[in-house]
C-alpha cells in the first residue's frame, strides 16, 4: 500500500503530508452548526427571560417606592408590615423567613450530608440503586401536602413535647422542620454527585497509609469534594427561602416581628400568597407591595448564588 507521506528533500527530518493536510483542515457541518444554534438560543432565551422578570419586578415595584409614605429607611428599618395603613417595614417577613429557612439548614444539611456520605462511601451499588430513587420520590412530592404534613403531624408532635401553651398551632418550628425534610434529597443528590467524582485513587491511597474508611470519608473524600458540596448547600438554602406552600398552610398568617420559633409568624413568600389571593384592586399600595417583596427575594438569592460562586472557585480542585 503506498504511503502519502513522504521525507521532504530539502529536510530528511520532516516528514511532506502532501495530501492529507486537506483532508485535516476544518470543515463546516450543517448538523453541528444547527446544534450549536439551537443550544445558543437556549442560552438566549434564559436569559432574556430573567431580564424580563427582573424588569417586571422593578417596574412595579418601584411604584411601591413612590406610593406618598414609603421610603428605603422605613423599608428597611421598621419592624411593623401592614402597608393598607402605612406601615412599611420589611423585617417581620425578613425574620420570619429567616428562621424557617435556619431551622430548615439545621435539619436538611447534616441529614443531607450524612445521606450522602452513605450512598457514597458505605453502601454497595444494589443499596445506591434502591435509595437514590426513594430519595427522588421525596422530592417529587407535592409541596402542599408537606404544609398539611406539617400542620396535622409536626405541630402535634411539637406541641406533646413543649406543651400547648408553648407551641401555637402555626409556628415557624414545624414548617421549618418540614421544610429542611422537602430539601434532604436536594441536598444529599448533589453532594453524593460532588463526593463520588472525587477519583477512587485518593481513597486507595488513604487505605494504604492505613486510614480507615471513616476517616477517608471525612478527611479525605470531603475535603476534596467541599466545592461541590458548598455550592449544593447554597441551592438548599436559595430552595428553602423561596418555598412557599410549606409555610404559608403551617407558620401562620399575618406579619409579626418574633424570634420565637414556636410563635406564628408569616415569611415572605407565605405573604405574598396570601396578598395575592384576595382581591387587590390594580396599582393599589397593597398590589405594588408585592413586587417590592418579590424583588428583595431576587436580591437575597442572587447574593447567595454569587456568595456560592466565589467558594466553589476557591475551594475548586481539579484533578486529572
Amino acid at each position: 500500500m503506498e504511503s502519502h507521506a513522504a521525507l521532504n528533500p530539502e529536510n530528511p527530518q520532516t516528514v511532506n503530508l502532501g495530501d492529507r493536510s486537506s483532508s485535516l483542515a476544518k470543515r463546516f457541518r450543517p448538523g453541528e452548526a444547527l446544534i450549536q444554534g439551537f443550544l445558543f438560543l437556549c442560552g438566549a432565551i434564559s436569559i432574556f427571560t430573567t431580564i424580563g422578570i427582573v424588569y417586571e419586578l422593578g417596574k412595579e415595584a418601584l411604584l411601591f417606592f413612590q406610593t406618598d409614605g414609603v421610603t428605603l429607611l422605613e423599608f428597611f428599618t421598621s419592624t411593623k408590615w401592614q402597608p393598607a395603613i402605612g406601615n412599611f417595614g420589611i423585617w417581620p417577613l425578613v425574620t420570619a423567613t429567616l428562621m424557617t429557612s435556619t431551622i430548615a439548614m439545621l435539619v436538611a444539611l447534616p441529614l443531607g450530608l450524612a445521606t450522602a456520605i452513605y450512598l457514597s462511601e458505605y453502601a454497595s451499588d444494589r443499596a445506591r440503586s434502591i435509595l437514590k430513587p426513594i430519595l427522588e420520590v421525596l422530592a417529587g412530592i407535592p409541596t402542599v401536602v408537606y404544609g398539611y404534613f406539617a400542620l396535622t403531624f409536626m405541630t402535634p408532635l411539637l406541641r406533646a413535647i413543649f406543651g400547648d401553651d408553648v407551641v401555637q398551632i402555626f409556628n415557624t418550628a414545624s414548617a421549618g422542620i418540614v421544610v429542611g425534610i422537602l430539601i434532604v434529597p436536594l441536598v444529599s443528590s448533589m453532594s453524593e454527585d460532588a463526593l463520588h467524582a472525587v477519583p477512587n485513587s485518593l481513597r486507595q491511597a488513604a487505605y494504604g497509609l492505613g486510614a480507615t474508611k471513616l476517616e477517608t470519608a471525612l478527611k479525605i473524600v470531603l475535603p476534596a469534594a467541599l466545592s461541590g458540596i458548598t455550592a449544593a448547600f447554597v441551592v438548599a438554602i436559595s430552595r428553602a427561602v423561596g418555598e412557599t406552600m410549606v409555610v404559608a398552610i403551617a407558620a401562620g398568617a399575618g406579619p409579626k416581628f418574633t424570634f420565637n420559633p414556636f410563635e406564628s409568624a408569616e415569611t415572605m413568600t407565605g405573604h405574598i400568597v396570601r396578598i395575592s389571593g384576595g382581591d387587590l384592586s390594580y396599582d393599589s399600595v397593597d398590589y405594588n407591595s408585592i413586587f417590592a417583596i418579590g424583588l428583595l427575594l431576587f436580591f437575597m438569592t442572587l447574593t447567595l448564588n454569587m456568595i456560592s460562586r466565589r467558594i466553589v472557585a476557591r475551594f475548586r480542585e481539579v484533578y486529572e
